[in-house]
């Protein structure tokens, strides 16, 4: 059999195996193994299950992953989500829509401290919808503004995303990070605009709150000092700013994980129960991430020996449609993908083929993570699977999947604008990575 028909057999075995619930790790360490014994031998194949585990959990680089994570979980648990929330709602509450402004200001400042999207939904189904439907917000407005918010955390650093993309395409992973600053405050922005402008369409829509005098404003600012330290610490020592040490984006998720521990016990926000917990939810995650990123290496080095990604860069290069008309074919791609797949699944699996064609294309390697991660975003959200529906879902009980798709839509049709932005003006992702490297 040829190297391409085992190919292709690989790929239709993989998406049989995720059909049928198989976890996405197991599935391609699976697949892989299989494909690799095939074509070089078996014994080779076992060597390299045994190899490629055992160099991806001691690899200091990998390390992180569950770094950031483990300040994800100190963050989520010590409950800083509640006073960012309260502060952006003191500035904005009371505007048309004002309490969707602020949880999108609130989950922006979250995600930048924590880094992931599911945790960040997850967050504010429990911190902002309550209010929300308090003051009389829709269940699809409140819903929707969650699940766009949440995907802040794919976007801002510290991102788990963004560092996996990094380490697969052993790229700059604090590059990565500061790339990601503009389009994520740009994201806020949009997602703020939009609110604004259904609450100016559709006046009936949304409620406005009571306006909070100054110095209620104020004391609201005063209580958001521990997630403010902490983002300035490790991304100003991430990109070494001059009054603090400078960090590897390792060292930066290790400083991390202790601050947000000593803040969280110095305040009094994190007992011995959270404590376990945080601990406890860092594991489970990271051991999950681990699984996908070793089953996905290993279904890699199987692609190496069929030399998919080569004969997938001469396919679409091939095609006549020019640098812009591929890298369009390949967010529909990853449009279609988000409807099947998890978002770091998608990145794990399809990055190692789809680098090598946008390195022939000439893009830059550091624009094209941002805007891979973003196109994953709207992955997270639009129908019919969007992971932060099912997160909100799994949190608000009484609410549809489809009231939460219907409050969503507004949001995606800004996603798709943000994207055609940034694709149109690159500097919005590279300049800022330049400028900071450069002193």
């Amino acid at each position: 059999m040829s190297t391409d028909a085992v190919a292709v057999i690989g790929f239709v075995s993989l998406f049989a195996l995720m059909l049928l619930r198989v976890p996405v790790g197991m599935a391609m360490g699976l697949v892989g193994v299989s494909g690799f014994s095939y074509l070089v031998g078996a014994t080779p194949a076992l060597k390299l299950v045994g190899q490629t585990s055992m160099r991806t959990v001691t690899d200091y680089t990998f390390g992180v992953i569950p770094m950031f994570l483990l300040m994800g979980s100190f963050v989520s648990n010590s409950g800083m989500s509640r006073e960012l929330f309260r502060a952006a709602n003191g500035f904005v509450g009371h505007l048309r829509g004002g309490l969707g402004i602020a949880t999108v200001g609130a989950c922006g400042g979250f995600a930048a401290i924590c880094g992931s999207s599911v945790a960040t939904a997850a967050t504010f189904s429990a911190v902002a919808y309550p209010e929300m439907r308090r003051f009389g917000y829709p269940q699809s407005f409140a819903t929707g503004v969650i699940a766009a918010g949440g995907t802040l955390g794919a976007m801002l650093p510290p991102s788990t995303v963004l560092a996996v993309y990094g380490i697969i395409t052993e790229q700059d992973i604090g590059k990565l990070f500061i790339a990601g600053i503009i389009p994520g405050l740009l994201a806020m922005t949009m997602y703020m605009i939009t609110i604004a402008l259904i609450g100016y369409f559709r006046p009936d829509f949304l409620p406005k709150g009571k306006v909070l005098p100054w110095r209620e404003r104020f004391a609201g600012l005063k209580e958001i000092w521990a997630p403010v330290l902490l983002f300035v610490f490790v991304i100003g020592g991430l990109y070494g700013l001059p009054f603090l040490p400078r960090f590897t984006p390792t060292e930066a998720g290790g400083v991390g994980a202790t601050g947000a521990f000593i803040i969280g016990v110095f305040t009094g926000r994190l007992d011995r129960e959270k404590i376990l917990a945080s601990l406890l939810q860092a594991t489970r995650t990271a051991a999950a991430v681990f699984t996908v990123l070793i089953g996905a290496l290993i279904f890699g080095y199987f692609l190496t020996v069929t030399q998919t990604p080569q004969k997938v860069t001469e396919f679409l290069t091939g095609l006549g449609l020019g640098p812009y008309g591929v890298l369009a074919l390949i967010m529909v791609m990853y449009l279609v993908l988000g409807c099947l797949m998890d978002a770091m699944a998608m990145i794990i699996l399809t990055v190692p083929i789809i680098f090598p064609v946008i390195m022939h294309l000439g893009f830059d390697p550091i624009w094209f993570g941002v805007i891979i991660v973003m196109t994953v975003e709207l992955g997270l959200i639009h129908p019919p699977v969007g992971m932060n529906v099912f997160v909100i879902k799994s949190v608000v009980k009484d609410v549809s999947f489809s009231t939460i798709f219907k409050g969503v839509i507004p949001f995606v049709a800004t996603d798709l604008v943000r994207l055609v932005i940034l694709i149109a003006f690159p500097l919005l992702a590279t300049w800022l990575p330049t400028r900071m490297m450069a002193h």
